[in-house]
């Protein structure tokens, strides 16, 4: 085993029998190995509760092995025996608290009670739940507008719960509703849904099985969605081409030994995933999408028929695709015009290929552009509405693709709203609420005091992290519903609440029994999730348990039968099928085993577009502007890690133990900036209002190109300026950071 605080080289496959041993250590140190051993049994199953991890679909309803390791830290730490009790804020002060790391915060275990912020004490002390909901009525009411609250949603709410509490923020009269979609995969959204008709991907695991080619772009599979590498082993061994985009080397993404095949095991063998492995520069995705499309419509292997009968706009974007020069695609790209026309012959070569991407595109200014470069590729080869092709956004939160579709959106739709009025009787307003980046202005600048986040760590989620933590401490009242202590509930308004809920594995019993939730997976599947553990207190109420009894409290006047609602689900999916496209009997069709599938209108290439018809989308390149000492930083996850939750200090594949403010650059950097591996340096963001500073990063050299670096969030959240975001999506553009680095003082 590596020493604490130590760098050193990773050389296995990812998975494996290490896989295993971390997975036993994490029910160990939350002394749950029994506990959680059997509730893992229940992961993802018909008669059991979807992973509380990420959205990657389940492959086959029936296996009792359909978690990872990750999926294994999430449910230990949710099933954990610790807790935070009102001992435990008695003797801790909510100043000390925040001087605490993340890790720290995480560790202590599940929340037991109601607690309400004492400016006295600078602790939290117990409230009642009935208080509790009538100090956030007041607050509400205390507004001079609707519009002075946000209500902002997490990836982990279920769609029942999603769908009460969109329907009570609209009753209350505002469409202030911003969720991590703005901060992940909008660009996905915004993208598609312009260029062809539908924000969401267009394939299922069964494409995984047919398709010649899988192309992945920015993600990286063995950290944020390990189940993926299973699909990706199984598609490799059958001879299917994958092809990888990442400025990292990323060990998931190179071989894999699957944990649950026993002749990987036993036989101490593995898989090489990807068949090629490009490197470009960070930023450089734009042009690698062109390059690859040039290269198609140069060879005159264009799906001619396809283009006529489903497309416009072809003639434009052929014109522009040949008038791009190979010089500035290779120099922005960062890659040599022979890999990219090596890659294009295999995308060319295959009949059935998948274009598959995660944050690593999302998140730069001009995602949007990228991600319709990366359609138009699918376009040009009629890769959309057949088995084994299509587009393929992994999202990451489990159920973040769930709560888009339930309603949890600022800008929604008046076909909508016109159905969610007629079926609640009321009048939904019409206004584009507030994004997640608007929702940040809007506190800061006194134009909403009132916050409520229904699950997340909103607080450690978000860029610019100073100038988010003053907008929170601006608020008259900042309430967060959630498992687990974090970062958010230190970082509080004048007056702030803790609403404890349930977990994911836990039992939901109401007056109708015990309940099952529903969620979507990245690859829109519909299916039930039911708890089995006690839950970690007497006191925890459901989410959509603690939105009722919010809304019968700030909503007297409302004609919708809340507390109704929540003693039976099944009522709650009845009023889902009312007002949701798709859900049509949601009631009968989810019960079937692993659930229904959502209609995508792309599979029968059908574009409900504006003119019927997928669009092609010219967009130039970045102008290139000579850069001096600046280097383009993103954030990453560690392995230990899954959004802003951190499990543990390690990063196994990436060789680092012990430590989190790291700093991953090129030996070519370092001889270049006359800095040392293990170095200390501070990371400094430079940008039109002036420079953020984060101190003390110890470089590690790694592979990744030149000019680039790599680190961590949330610990460098705060070099993000909250105005660098994408073009239209408004995502953080958090991949592509301009800093310097300076060593150390100290």
């Amino acid at each position: 085993m590596s020493d604490k605080n130590a760098i050193d080289t990773y050389d296995k496959p990812a998975g494996g029998w290490d896989a295993l041993k971390s997975s036993w250590q994490a029910l160990r140190e939350q002394q749950v190995v029994m506990k959680g051993a059997g509730t893992l049994l229940r992961a993802n199953q018909p008669r059991g509760f979807d992973c509380p991890g990420c959205a990657w679909p389940d492959r086959n309803p029936h296996s009792t092995f359909e978690f990872c390791e990750n999926g294994v830290k999430a449910v230990a730490n949710e099933a954990t025996s610790r807790r935070v009790t009102r001992g435990f804020f008695d003797q801790h002060a909510v100043g000390w608290l925040a001087s605490q790391d993340d890790h720290f915060l995480e560790a202590q275990g599940r929340l037991t009670e109601p607690m309400a912020y004492d400016a006295n004490s600078d602790t939290y002390r117990p409230i009642g739940w009935d208080e509790a909901f009538a100090t956030i009525a007041e607050a509400l009411d205390a507004l001079a507008s609707p519009d002075e609250a946000i209500f902002y949603t997490s990836g982990r709410t279920s769609n029942e719960a999603a769908f009460l509490y969109q329907l009570f923020v609209r009753e209350f009269g505002t469409n202030n509703l911003p969720d991590c979609s703005n901060m992940c995969h909008e660009a996905s959204g915004v993208a598609l849904t312009e260029q062809l008709g539908s924000g969401k991907g267009s394939v299922t695991l069964e494409d995984f099985e047919l398709a010649q080619a899988i192309f992945i772009f920015g993600q990286n599979p063995g950290t944020n969605h390990p189940r993926m590498l299973g699909e990706l082993r199984s598609a490799a061994r059958r001879g299917c081409r994958i092809v990888a985009f990442n400025p990292l080397r990323e060990r998931g993404l190179e071989r894999f030994a699957n944990p649950q095949s026993p002749a990987d095991m036993l036989g101490g063998s593995s898989t090489q995933i990807a068949s090629e492995y490009y490197q470009p520069r960070i930023g450089g995705d734009l042009a690698v999408a062109t390059a690859l499309c040039k290269a198609v419509v140069e060879s005159g292997t264009v799906d001619r028929a396809f283009v006529a009968a489903h497309t416009h706009g072809y003639d434009a974007f052929d014109a522009a695709m040949r008038a791009t020069p190979w010089d500035a695609l290779e120099r922005e790209s960062g890659l040599t015009r022979a890999q990219l026309e090596q890659a294009a012959r295999t995308y060319i070569a295959s009949d059935a290929t998948i274009l598959c991407w995660g944050m690593g595109i999302t998140q730069h200014a001009r995602s949007v552009a990228t991600i319709q470069m990366l359609a138009s590729l699918l376009l040009l080869r009629g890769n959309i509405g057949k088995p084994g092709a299509g587009p393929c956004p992994v999202r990451g939160h489990s159920n973040v693709q769930g709560d888009r579709t339930m309603g949890i959106y600022e800008q929604p739709s008046p076909a909508f709203l016109d159905r969610l009025g007629a079926a609640f009787d009321f009048t939904p307003p019409r206004e584009h609420g507030y994004d997640t980046i608007g929702a940040i202005e809007a506190m800061h600048d006194g134009r909403a005091r009132v916050f409520f986040a229904m699950g997340g760590n909103f607080a450690a989620a978000t860029p610019d992290t100073a100038r988010v933590h003053e907008a929170l401490r601006r608020c008259d009242l900042t309430v967060h519903v959630s498992t687990k202590l974090n970062r958010s509930h230190l970082v509080h308004g004048r007056r702030a609440l803790i609403l404890p809920c349930l977990g994911r594995t836990e039992i939901d019993l109401q007056a109708g029994g015990p309940q099952a939730v529903t969620v979507e997976d990245s690859m829109s599947m519909v299916h039930l999730s039911s708890g089995m553990n006690p839950p970690a207190s007497e006191h925890l109420l459901s989410e959509p348990a603690i939105v009722a009894r919010l809304a019968a409290a700030a909503l007297p006047r409302s004609r919708t039968p809340w507390l109704w609602l929540i003693e039976d689900y099944d009522r709650i999916r009845d009023r889902i099928a009312q007002v949701i496209e798709g859900f049509t009997d949601f009631n009968t069709r989810v019960r079937v085993p692993g659930g229904f599938h959502l209609h995508h209108p792309g599979r029968e290439r059908v574009f409900p577009t504006a003119s019927g018809k997928a669009g092609f989308h010219v967009h130039p390149l970045d102008p290139h502007r000579a850069q001096g000492d600046l280097l383009r930083l993103m954030t990453v996850r560690s392995h230990d890690q899954y959004n802003t939750t951190v499990y543990g200090l390690d990063d196994r594949y990436r060789g680092v133990h012990g430590l989190r403010r790291v700093c991953f650059i090129s030996r070519t950097d370092l001889e270049r900036l006359g800095l040392r591996d293990g170095e200390t340096v501070d990371i400094t963001s430079v940008w039109s209002d002036g420079e953020r500073t984060a101190h003390g990063f110890r470089l590690v050299e790694y592979d990744i190109p030149t000019g680039c670096l790599a680190s961590y969030f949330p610990e460098t959240n705060a070099l993000v300026p909250l105005d660098h975001h994408a073009e239209r999506a408004r995502t953080p553009a958090s991949k592509s950071i301009p800093v310097r680095l300076k060593r150390s003082a100290s």
